[in-house]
């Protein structure tokens, strides 16, 4: 498809509107016409990965001239094979075959998934190849695992998902209408109000999640709905209930691609196309209807009251096991598909050449003129808002998370306070005072690893809303930075006024600010260190063993246990890039670094002198290479810091496409 033709493409809605009432909302509309189905075509799919492992032994005395000896063990696994068929609108095509047998590889092929220099073969729309942002604006991709907030309502996580996928400009209510019309086709009206609930809120039920899932995915009613194993998990009601849903989904105009495992034979009643493959190669496509006679022809009749899909899988799993077992199979079914005459995707572009691409894109749907091919239907602006509100209001419904950590900030401060209780004025109160210090720094960093398990469930929510565009990457990293600031301000004020008056720190009102801003801006940083290590790993457990040592060493190094003047010079640049150096380092300079502070006096009479002043515990503690305040703007500059670098990790770590 020519980029011209497809510019004035829009988001698209399955909403019935009124073009005299909406047209000045929502811009320019087109009224649904009837047209002849649409089809999309995949042909020769080829698709493989390099497991080649390859060593090479120079000479031995390394010689210019010497001859290069490489031994080479190559193996590329072929996990797609000349995969061919068609999926047709109205239809649903469902992919079969054991595990390993290429099922959710062949719907990534489909889906643009899978990068184009390593997938062979064509995927056509009505004889068009789709440009990559087109497919994404009218397809959309339903992954295994149902990842959802679990204290919104049905009926919230649709409307949310409405308005990251429907324009902004576009009315509340329009866009409630769609969600309502979504509810009813997807059956979910008994529980539209009911939370989706977790392992501690009963919520819905697991058949019901998954539907919820499938609507998040067609909010903005897509022609093309691809479906990674949406029966996985179910029991055989529910799974029948989610497929008869798909059945409704397809027969309203729609493209459904599945892949199933092993489905029941009244889940195979409801399906129109099978492809059944067996380690990347098609064993069998056509309709449930011809399966048995196929099997008949290839010498294997289906007994007498037993399910023909199972007999088909059990029958070919065993010639698995044997080196070109399933050989005679493939071939046969590529006899078969041609003495069927199926129609092949070159002859129903000849004679469809009227029903192009551009054509089925706007059928039944509004237009918005200025949404183009942005990819976007909303400004990361709006976006960012919209996430912020959902996590908040996710969040509120889970109060006794955030008491809990007010109330364990507030045991840690009355803890520290009451141990550290009006430190003397003597050299040994001023050691447990630099003590006090550097544990409430590290204290303040280690606090900020509770938010790692929220983060990785959040940027897997992240990754599948926007493999399909649903909002900005910026939006996210937005978002991020600023759903902390009320719990982080809150615990900031309860740790700084509580601790600054029982130990006794010295500066007043100005001195309690800043030590305030210093404990605030600490854990703003402790959260950019975190957040960006949950956007490098998808694993709690090997989160938490990067952010623990991390923090670990940063304050090993930040000049409490070793000074600087005593750091090896190829570690200098550690210490510098220390996180716990600068509120660390300010902490102490808000405390002694004061002209004319007589912190141990002397006992002699009649003139009592100065035994140790503000100034000499500051070059005693070899901190005098920044002033406080450059301590503090370096903290914050290293919280953004880390924040462009989680931001980047999105950008690279959340490509949704194979090599």
């Amino acid at each position: 498809m020519e980029e011209s033709e497809i510019n004035d493409l829009g988001f698209h809605v399955g909403i019935e509107l009124s073009l005299d009432d909406d047209l000045e909302e929502v811009g320019m509309m087109t009224k649904k016409t009837p047209v002849a189905s649409s089809v999309l075509a995949f042909n020769n799919l080829t698709y493989s990965v390099n497991t080649s492992k390859e060593s090479r032994f120079r000479g031995i005395l390394g010689r210019k001239h010497t001859q290069a000896i490489t031994s080479t063990r190559a193996k590329r696994k072929m996990l797609l094979n000349n995969i061919s068929g068609e999926a047709r609108e109205g239809e649903i095509l469902a992919i079969l075959g054991p595990s390993g047998s290429g099922k959710s590889t062949l719907i990534d092929a489909l889906a643009n998934r899978i990068s184009k220099e390593s997938l062979g073969g064509s995927v056509t729309l009505n004889g068009e190849t789709l440009e990559s942002g087109v497919l994404k604006m009218i397809s959309a991709y339903v992954m295994q695992d149902d990842l959802l907030y679990p204290m919104l309502t049905v009926e919230e996580t649709l409307m949310f998902s409405a308005e990251f996928r429907l324009p902004h400009s576009l009315s509340k209510a329009k866009k409630m209408e769609r969600v309502q019309t979504v509810i009813d086709e997807l059956g979910l009206r008994n529980a539209a109000k009911t939370i989706i609930g977790d392992e501690d809120h009963r919520g819905i039920s697991g058949g019901e999640r998954r539907r919820v899932s499938i609507g998040a995915n067609m909010i903005h009613d897509p022609i093309l709905l691809f479906l990674d194993e949406p029966t996985s998990g179910l029991d055989s009601t529910c799974a029948f209930m989610v497929v008869k849903v798909l059945q409704r989904i397809a027969r309203s105009g729609r493209i459904v691609i599945m892949s199933v495992h092993q489905p029941s034979s009244r889940v195979v009643s409801l399906l129109d196309q099978l492809i059944f493959l067996s380690q990347g190669e098609t064993v069998y496509y056509g309709s449930p209807v011809n399966l048995s006679p196929f099997l008949s022809e290839y010498g294997h009749c289906v007994p007498e009251n037993e399910d023909t899909t199972e007999f088909m899988l059990d029958a070919y799993r065993e010639l698995e096991d044997v080196p070109g077992g399933t050989r005679r199979m493939i071939e046969l079914n590529q006899e078969w598909y041609k003495k069927r005459n199926h129609r092949s995707n070159s002859e129903y572009s000849t004679t469809r050449l009227d029903q192009s691409s551009k054509e089925v894109i706007p059928r039944g749907k509004l237009i918005y003129k200025d949404i183009g091919l942005t990819s976007f239907a909303n400004p990361f602006w709006f976006d960012t808002v919209v996430l912020v509100k959902r996590s908040l209001r996710n969040s509120n419904r889970m109060p006794e998370v955030i008491m809990n950590q007010i109330g364990i900030t507030l045991f840690l401060a009355c803890f520290l306070g009451s141990l550290f209780w009006h430190l003397e004025k003597t050299e040994q109160g001023v050691q447990e005072q630099i003590a006090f210090f550097a544990f409430m720094v590290t204290t303040i960093f280690f606090c900020c690893t509770d938010i790692l398990a929220v983060c990785i469930q959040d940027r897997h929510i992240f990754i599948r809303e926007t493999a399909y565009n649903a909002y900005h990457r910026s939006s996210y990293a937005l978002y991020r930075s600023i759903i902390d600031i009320p719990i982080i301000l809150i615990v900031s004020i309860i740790l700084a006024s509580i601790t600054f008056w029982s130990v006794g720190l010295g500066g007043g009102y100005s001195g309690f600010l800043f030590y305030f801003f210093v404990i605030f801006t600490a854990f703003q940083e402790g959260h950019s260190v975190v957040t960006l290590v949950s956007g490098l790993t998808f694993n709690i457990k090997v989160a938490y063993v990067l952010a623990v040592p991390i923090i670990g060493l940063f304050l090993l190094i930040s000049g409490f246990f070793i000074h600087r003047n005593r750091i090896p010079s190829y570690w200098i640049w550690y210490h510098y890039s220390s996180i716990v150096k600068y509120p660390y380092q300010a902490m102490l300079l808000n405390e002694y670094d004061v002209p004319d502070l007589c912190v141990v006096k002397g006992t002699n009479e009649p003139i009592k002198s100065c035994l140790l002043t503000g100034p000499d515990i500051v070059k005693k503690q070899d901190i005098n290479d920044l002033s406080k305040w450059s301590c503090l703007w370096i903290t914050l500059a290293m919280s953004v810091l880390y924040r462009i670098l989680f931001y980047l990790s999105l950008v690279i770590g959340s490509r949704n496409k194979r090599k």
